[in-house]
């Protein structure tokens, strides 16, 4: 500044006023744009750290909802194996198989088991209430969460109807058809009956939309997991 100062004096003193307010004005344009210049870094950098805090919100909501799969594996899997042993008790109770008697106990033993992920927290409700929200500006991936915890909220209340059915309907029926120390049937006529066959039924079509269910938010979660990697790949 004293550099511009000082010729800016010798001009005025020299008497080329012309040319003394032609400097005054370039001096002038030369602040401005130093000035404007500063405010564009300082929004580049504002910009910088959005978009890393962008991209690290992306990357927490991939290692969420990747640990999320892993869960909804097991409960595929768990859910998978009752399901078989409940339709096998199915087929022995319609054909009437006596023989079968002490596997169809070992198998109505277990009617009491159920999976249960009962997830707890919402993603996209946590990115709204911190204002991370804000952040993100791949609409298509913000969605994806939405449709994933909407997923997620239909799971739990298809577990709270298991386990509702368990214990209205399951427990008392089996407490008073099966000896629970052992497995063992005691009274054959109410275990191989109709409203025995239809408690099984009915925990079966629950467990088969559990299964649905569980299996729409492992693949939902791979294409959100798809469209992030995307995303960090491409301005990361």
């Amino acid at each position: 500044m004293q550099f511009f100062r000082n010729i800016r004096q010798k001009l005025f003193q020299n008497g080329a006023f012309k040319k003394y307010l032609i400097y005054a004005i370039l001096e002038i344009f030369l602040v401005m744009v130093g000035i404007l210049l500063a405010f564009q870094v300082s929004d580049w950098d504002s910009d910088r750290k959005d978009r890393m805090a962008e991209l690290t919100t992306y990357r927490n909501i991939r290692d969420q909802i990747n640990n999320d799969k892993d869960r909804i594996r097991g409960q595929i899997s768990g859910n998978g194996h009752y399901l078989s042993m409940f339709q096998m008790a199915m087929d022995i109770i319609e054909s009437k198989d006596l023989t079968q008697k002490d596997t169809l106990g070992k198998i109505a033993f277990n009617l009491t088991n159920y999976s249960d992920y009962d997830r707890k927290g919402n993603i996209y409700e946590t990115l709204i209430n911190s204002g991370q929200i804000k952040l993100l500006h791949n609409l298509e991936i913000v969605n994806r969460i939405k449709e994933l915890e909407d997923l997620y909220l239909y799971m739990n209340r298809m577990e709270s109807i298991h386990y509702d059915a368990v214990i209205q309907y399951v427990v008392p029926s089996i407490s008073t058809t099966i000896k629970l120390s052992t497995g063992e049937i005691q009274n054959v006529d109410a275990v191989y009956g109709f409203e025995f066959q239809n408690l099984i039924y009915s925990l079966i079509h629950i467990m088969q939309e559990k299964d649905q269910t569980y299996k729409s938010a492992r693949d939902h979660i791979d294409g959100v997991i798809e469209l992030i990697n995307e995303e960090v790949e491409r301005n990361g």
